[in-house]
Order: structure tokens, then C-alpha cells, then sequence
């Protein structure tokens, strides 16, 4: 559709300083042949003065103001406005990465330990996710949003660096509880969605089933990554005072032994048509996680994008306004007037009519 409009529309009040422009000049003329009229004789002004007919006094006020008109448009910023419609291919998604930060991530069955390899893979997986959106959520026995929906990978980067077993505060693994905050940071996009469920799978009830039936609902996919070894590993903590390092011990002085829940990861993973990908302590295939589970999300998906073309017209109208001018001078050349007989020819043809 096209459409013609003024980026500068306060300037219409230019016509009026046109238009009494054009009166004036009008006045102008009209009284210079008066008080030419009144002063001097008509066979005086013959002989002193080069006379314009009134249709050329007309004609030159016409173009006058013509131009001026034009000129007062130019200055509006005349436009023509086009919407032009197009189909693109989608080319990013909303990803949000939930991270397990209990004190289980710190087993050593990955070197140098499960989170700090983790972490390690994340970042070699971000220039793979340039196109989208990413989010981090960390999780022990409560889940907390530390990275919202964001392009900006310097920012995630920056989050994921600080994130360790302190970035929340309760103890405990509530796998349930960060998938529902996961679904609930997505707010009310519906495009391509992604978890991305970082853990050694340990859970203390948290009803993690039900939250991947809710994210099934919601159409998001869960691509569950699970680090650790099924025989498990001892956990190692340190005392943040005298920075020692000593085996975790539960209750009954037992040495604490974790061990990869993939099981619980993989219906995790299949309740949402997702994935669940084992890292246990071979290199992760950072690669193939984009290719098979990220990229088959845009993948077909068709964004229908408005955008609104605009194109200048005020040079075409300052053309306008100087040709008008142009004409107006012509107008007023003496090369396009009448011939004018020599003074005395009248008198000369009068006498030689009456001999």
C-alpha cells in the first residue's frame, strides 16, 4: 500500500507565509500600475516604460505563487509510506539452561568436579547459540533465576562465571521446583523454547514427573545432560574458613557417595520429547546437542516481518518550486514581450494618412 505523508507536518503553517507572499506581490503589481497610471501619460508611458499585458502579469503571479506553494510542501518533508511484508526463516529460540548447584555437583567423578565441568561444556556450547536468547536458572533445594531471556552472551558469560554451590542459599536438590521455574521464566512467549537440565539427577522428592508433563504442556522440550558416573564418587567440600578440603559426611559419619540418576533423567527427557544426553566423564559432544536438539526447533518455522519503506519526495517538489520560478522569470523577459512599434511611427502613419 502506498501512502503520501509529512514528517515535519508543523511546518504547514509555511502556506500562510506563502500565500501573503503571493498577496503582497499581487498588491505590488497592481499599485506599481496605478501610481505609474497617475504620474505619467499613457503616450509617456509608451515611450518611458516596456508595459506587460495582463494576461502575463497573471500568468507570472500564478507561477510566483506556484512556486512558493511548493516550496513551503518541500520544506514539510513530503514522503510516500510502503508496508512491505515478507517471510523470513525464524533464527533464534529462547533457551534456558537449568544448573544443579547442590553440594552433589561437587564429586570429583568429573575433573576437576561436576559443576565446574559443567560450567566448562556451557561455555563451549555458547558461540554454537549465537542466534538465540538464553537464560540461567541454578537449583539446589530451592531454584533461583540468576540470568533472565537475554541475546547478550557477555552478560550470560559473566553470570555463569560466578555461579557455585553458594549461589543458593538452601541445601538439597528440588529438580520439580526449578523446572517450573524454568516454564514460568518463559513468560508468555510461544515461539522455539528449550531447558536445558544440567545435573547429576539426584532428587529428594521434588515431583520432577509432574513438572515435565507441565513443561510437555507448555510445548517446551527438555534436553536433560547428566554428569557424574552411575558408580558414584566421593564428594569433597571446603571448610570456606580454613579452606581445607574434607569428605562430605551425612548424619550417620558416613562418607557420602553420589551417583548419576540417568534414569530419572531419561523419562525426565522423554516426557517432553526431549532428550537426555550422558556425559558422564567422556567429552561432552557439544556439537551434536545443537545439531540434533537445538536446531531442529527453528528449523521450518516461517516469522512474517512488516516493514515500513519510506521514501523522500521533497527533492521532486523543490524541482517543482524552482521550474515554477524559472517559468516566472521567462514571463518577465523582454525576449517573450510583444514588439513594440518605435515612438513616432503612430504620428508619422497619422500624417501620411492625411495627406
Amino acid at each position: 500500500m502506498l501512502d503520501v505523508s509529512f514528517l515535519l507536518p508543523e511546518r504547514i503553517h509555511l502556506l500562510w507565509l506563502a500565500i501573503a507572499l503571493v498577496v503582497v506581490l499581487a498588491y505590488l503589481e497592481l499599485r506599481g500600475r496605478e501610481l505609474l497610471e497617475r504620474f505619467v501619460s499613457q503616450q509617456m508611458q509608451q515611450r518611458l516604460a516596456r508595459r506587460r499585458s495582463t494576461t502575463r502579469r497573471v500568468v507570472r503571479l500564478i507561477l510566483i505563487a506556484a512556486s512558493v506553494l511548493f516550496a513551503a510542501l518541500a520544506m514539510m518533508r513530503p514522503q510516500t509510506t510502503r508496508m512491505q511484508t515478507s517471510l523470513s526463516k525464524q533464527v533464534s529460540a529462547d533457551v534456558i539452561f537449568v544448573l544443579d548447584v547442590s553440594k552433589s555437583m561437587l564429586a570429583t567423578d568429573a575433573t576437576p568436579t561436576r559443576l565446574e565441568r559443567a560450567k566448562a561444556d556451557l561455555r563451549d556450547l555458547l558461540p554454537a547459540l549465537d542466534e538465540n536468547r538464553l537464560g540461567l536458572i541454578a537449583f539446589a533445594g530451592r531454584a533461583a533465576i540468576l540470568c533472565p531471556l537475554t541475546p547478550d552472551q557477555s552478560f550470560f558469560r559473566l553470570v555463569l562465571d560466578s555461579v557455585n554451590i553458594n549461589s543458593v542459599s538452601r541445601g538439597g536438590t528440588r529438580i520439580g521446583d526449578a523446572l517450573h521455574k524454568a516454564i514460568d521464566a518463559f513468560g508468555e512467549n510461544t515461539g522455539p523454547r528449550l531447558i536445558v537440565l544440567v545435573t547429576d539427577g539426584e532428587d529428594h522428592d521434588s515431583y520432577a514427573l509432574d513438572a515435565a508433563n507441565a513443561a510437555r504442556q507448555a510445548g517446551v522440550p527438555i534436553v536433560a545432560i547428566g554428569f557424574g558416573s552411575e558408580e558414584g564418587s566421593e564428594i569433597m567440600v571446603e571448610d570456606p574458613q580454613t579452606g581445607a578440603r574434607s569428605k562430605l559426611l551425612d548424619r550417620d559419619g558416613s562418607v557420602v557417595r553420589s551417583r548419576l540418576n540417568g534414569e530419572l533423567l531419561r523419562e525426565l527427557a522423554l516426557a517432553t520429547k526431549g532428550v537426555y544426553v550422558p556425559a558422564s566423564t567422556s567429552v561432552l559432544d557439544l556439537e551434536s546437542i545443537v545439531e540434533e536438539h537445538i536446531a531442529p526447533l527453528v528449523e521450518g518455522t516461517e516469522k512474517a516481518t512488516v516493514r515500513e519503506l519510506r521514501t523522500e519526495l521533497y527533492p521532486w517538489f523543490v524541482l517543482a518550486s524552482m521550474l515554477f520560478l524559472f517559468g516566472a522569470a521567462i514571463a518577465e523577459s523582454p525576449l517573450f514581450a510583444p514588439k513594440r512599434r518605435p515612438a513616432g511611427a503612430a504620428e508619422q502613419a497619422t500624417q501620411g494618412a492625411s495627406r
